[in-house]
């Protein structure tokens, strides 16, 4: 892993922000039916599942004059697998008008996602935490599948695309090494919401915060992103990321998270006829 992030600076956390989202999606590729491209040009994640959600470009760095045949030749190289995809860019991404040329090529504007940090020794940590929830980590297959449920429920995931990512989830396993560590929130003995934590590039990045619709507006969702902060904080690390849905912003503004830049994600919905999802990340 990463040496640990200590500079609080702007310029280093919108760095890590990126980075940590690369880092995540790029540790997928350990996954045996996962394809990872990894070069100078992008990042490209094919897990083969035919969701958009489940399928990315990442850190583009073009030359302008190369640009639209490289946007091109990606899209042809994922209309050949019949699979969608996002196409993340942010700060670091080159040229600087890649959205325009995404979107001239067919993709639609799908969200502009809040790239936000906190450091982690001034969290907001007085809330009071819903009568009968727990949070914990998980440990094991079963929890993981029964992860799953609000986690389907809360980011609109089809079945099918859940299976695949249990899967994978079980197949990078559950070992203290292992940088993804999901966690499950339980009120009355019922799987309510999910968080998970990715270790990478120095900071502490949290992904797949979802609730049921049931018990949301609960003050659930910000304990379930807290434990892991805590857990990572314990762990020595100063920082913690993420990139934000709308519904999540002020959630994450309540334990001290600041927006540092924007995300944005762009649909190529290819020859399928799934639905894009909602989150904030995968």
């Amino acid at each position: 892993m990463s040496e640990i992030l200590q500079d609080l600076s702007t310029p280093a956390l919108v760095r890590a922000i990126e980075a940590n989202l690369f880092e995540a999606w790029a540790y997928f590729g350990h996954w045996p039916q996962a394809e990872l491209y990894d070069g100078p040009d992008m990042m490209r994640v094919i897990t083969g599942v035919p969701f958009p959600w489940c399928n990315g470009v990442f850190r583009a760095h073009l030359a302008p004059q190369e640009t639209d045949a490289k946007i091109a030749a990606t899209l042809t190289h994922f209309q050949a697998r019949h699979l969608p995809l996002i196409w993340w860019t942010g700060p670091a991404t080159r040229p600087a008008d890649l959205g325009e040329r995404l979107q001239a090529h067919g993709l639609r504007h799908a969200e502009d996602a809040p790239g936000m940090a906190v450091d982690l020794q001034a969290l907001t940590e007085e809330r009071p935490t819903p009568s009968g929830l727990t949070v914990e980590p998980v440990g094991d297959v079963e929890t993981l599948r029964r992860w799953f449920r609000p986690f389907t429920l809360g980011f609109a995931f089809p079945d099918f695309a859940a299976h695949a990512f249990l899967d994978c989830y079980v197949s990078l396993g559950f070992s203290p090494q292992v940088p993804w560590r999901h966690y499950i929130g339980w009120l009355k003995g019922e799987a309510v919401a999910t968080a998970s934590l990715f270790l990478g590039a120095g900071v502490a990045g949290i992904y797949n915060v979802a609730a049921v619709p049931e018990v949301r507006r609960q003050g659930i969702g910000l304990a379930v992103t807290l434990a892991p902060l805590r857990a990572a904080r314990d762990l020595g690390y100063r920082v913690g990321i993420l990139h934000s849905s709308q519904m999540g912003f002020n959630v994450y503004r309540r334990l001290g998270f600041e927006e540092y830049c924007k995300v944005s994600q762009y649909v190529w919905p290819g020859d399928t006829e799934h639905g894009e999802g909602k989150g904030n990340g995968t």
